[in-house]
């Protein structure tokens, strides 16, 4: 959320900030309804102002006025609570609005749509394989490392990992826990569901609810990132300064509902509805120094992941109208995928200042004593199953067996992946 005083001084910054991320807002409507409440506030204070006269007045008027006043007191009372019904469905609407306020970009970002988003660099360099490269579907399926029955069961958009395959994505994750507590994250095994107010406070509601599965019969929502619940935990609360930056790796089984994506990577492991997800996530004071400082920290984390992972990736800069309305920046970090012969997006390192803070009620006391909000970071660490596709890729053997990287064998107690009979 921004600043409602931001958007009432500058104006032409947010009318920017919602044509280059492409948010559907009507400004003008806002601003209208922001006036609105205004007056609305103003004629209530001056009714009750009216109310207090008059009742300070009914005792020491003469009884032939007192019926008068009384009546006046009446009417006046009527009128406030006509006016208080009024103010809470305008403040409701405005409060709509401006969860739909996107947050200006840094003046880094590239402009446009994804097409303009721009690469800052590779790392490593693609497989030359001396063989025919086989896809990870086919890799699976050769090596027998998944159950092709779970379609039946479960439906589309869904896997199950056999043998050493269902091992080695444990092991994903036990690695990725220990490296982020390594680096002095605080890891967390976290619920995959959460109430409204924390997918409020993240943005995810209400741009993208329709992502997102609500439980029948309760008000809870499955989580597609454990960022929706990290970011609630210190809701309401007012930190100290000495005990920023928070800094915790969240893990959580992880859902989405992939609305809109009919058609888009329907075989294999790339997208599936139920992932697991290790999510890194910072809260910081309220400085952009602070902001870059974590944000950097978060991108070279990442990069160390993959690079244990000893897989060839690139950061990509992200445009202003692919990045979402509550980033400030992001740089998303994908790995080369063979059997595409490009790039897919693994981590996405995002600055969100106190965008995402002001909706969730994320705050502490500076030095100063003066009650600030936080600013919030997220990137993940690690997400399976879409990693196992690029390293099975990556690292096939031409007798379609899979080696596993040096960091990984002490998890997984082997060098190679077997075939699962």
């Amino acid at each position: 959320m921004v600043d409602l005083k931001r958007i009432r001084q500058n104006p032409e910054e947010v009318r920017k900030a919602i044509a280059l991320k492409g948010v559907d807002l009507d400004l003008e409507a806002l601003l209208a309804l922001d006036e609105e409440v205004l007056r609305l506030k103003q004629r209530l204070q001056e009714l009750q102002t009216e109310r207090n006269q008059v009742a300070k007045r009914v005792p020491k008027a003469p009884p032939e006025e007192r019926p008068g006043l009384i009546a006046r007191g009446k009417a006046l009372a009527e009128e406030a609570k006509a006016l208080e019904e009024a103010l809470r469905e305008r403040e409701d609407r405005l409060q709509d609005l401006l969860l739909q306020v996107p947050l200006p970009p840094w003046p880094g970002a590239p402009v446009g749509d994804e097409s303009q988003n721009r690469e800052i660099k590779r790392v490593g360099a693609p497989p030359n394989f001396p063989f025919p490269p086989l896809d990870h579907v086919a890799l699976l399926e050769k090596n027998g490392w998944w159950e092709p029955r779970i379609s039946q069961v479960s439906g589309s958009r869904t896997y199950a990992l056999r043998g050493d395959l269902a091992r080695y994505e444990m092991a994903l994750l036990h690695f990725a826990l220990d490296f982020m507590a390594q680096k002095g994250f605080i890891p967390l095994t976290l619920p995959a569901y959460a109430r409204e107010a924390a997918f409020v406070g993240t943005g995810h509601f209400p741009a993208y609810r329709d992502q997102v599965w609500p439980i029948a019969g309760t008000d809870l929502y499955l989580t597609g990132t454990a960022e929706v619940v990290l970011n609630a935990l210190h809701s309401g609360e007012i930190l100290k300064r000495e005990e920023l930056p928070k800094r915790y790796a969240g893990y959580a089984p992880a859902f989405r509902s992939e609305a809109g994506s009919f058609g888009k990577d329907v075989r294999g492991l790339l997208r599936v509805h139920q992932f697991h997800k290790v999510e890194q996530y910072v809260l910081t004071e309220a400085s952009l120094e602070a902001s870059d400082r974590a944000f950097e920290e978060l991108l070279k984390n990442a990069e160390e992941i993959l690079g244990l992972l000893e897989l060839p990736y690139r950061l990509v800069e992200v445009s202003t109208g692919d990045m979402g309305p509550g980033k400030w920046r992001q740089v998303d970090l994908e790995v080369y995928l063979p059997s595409e012969g490009r790039y897919r997006e693994t981590h996405s390192c995002s600055a969100l200042l106190d965008w995402q803070a002001r909706r969730a009620g994320l705050r502490y006391r500076d030095e100063e004593g003066r009650v600030r909000y936080a600013y919030t970071l997220n990137n993940t660490a690690l997400a399976t199953p879409r990693i196992l596709a690029m390293l099975l890729e990556n690292h096939q053997m031409e007798d379609g067996r899979v080696q596993v990287p040096g960091a990984l064998v002490p998890y997984l107690g082997k060098e190679v992946l077997e075939p699962c009979g």
